[in-house]
Formats: structure tokens, C-alpha cells, sequence
């Protein structure tokens, strides 16, 4: 069995990939920004889904993608097999 990963290693191998993605994400933001001159997705409720989202990440801790996982996602159902 392998070693576990330093937190060091692992920011080495994926820094560059994660900092693009923020990039991208904010790109799609002010893309959206711009588009929305009459503000009428202000009250979205999908950009709500997505502040709290990057909220999430903003925040420390092991069970990010967890929470964000969790925020996406629809209660579940048990009677879903039925509907």
C-alpha cells in the first residue's frame, strides 16, 4: 500500500488545474453579468444555488464537495418509485 498523499504533493499536482477552474467560473459569471442589463435573473433561484455554493468553498474543512454535493442535489423521496 502507497503512502498517503502530502497535502504539499497534492497542491503541486493539481494547483494549476483548480486555478483554472476558478477562472473559468468566474469568467461564466461576468459573462452572466453582463448579459442580465435588465437584472431579471437576479432572483433566480439558481444563482442563489451557486453563491452559496462558492460560499462553500470559501470555507475550510474535509466535507466541501460533500456540502456542495448535498446543496445541488433534490431531497430525497421514498416514494419516488411511485410517482
Amino acid at each position: 500500500m502507497s503512502a498517503p498523499q502530502t497535502a504539499r504533493t497534492v497542491l503541486d499536482r493539481h494547483y494549476l488545474e483548480i486555478r483554472a477552474r476558478i477562472l473559468e467560473v468566474a469568467a461564466c459569471l461576468d459573462r452572466i453579468d453582463r448579459a442580465d442589463a435588465d437584472g431579471s435573473i437576479a432572483a433566480d433561484p439558481r444563482m442563489d444555488l451557486l453563491r452559496k455554493g462558492i460560499d462553500i468553498l470559501a470555507t475550510e474543512g474535509v466535507d466541501r464537495a460533500e456540502r456542495i454535493q448535498i446543496l445541488f442535489s433534490d431531497p430525497y423521496d421514498p416514494d419516488w418509485k411511485t410517482k
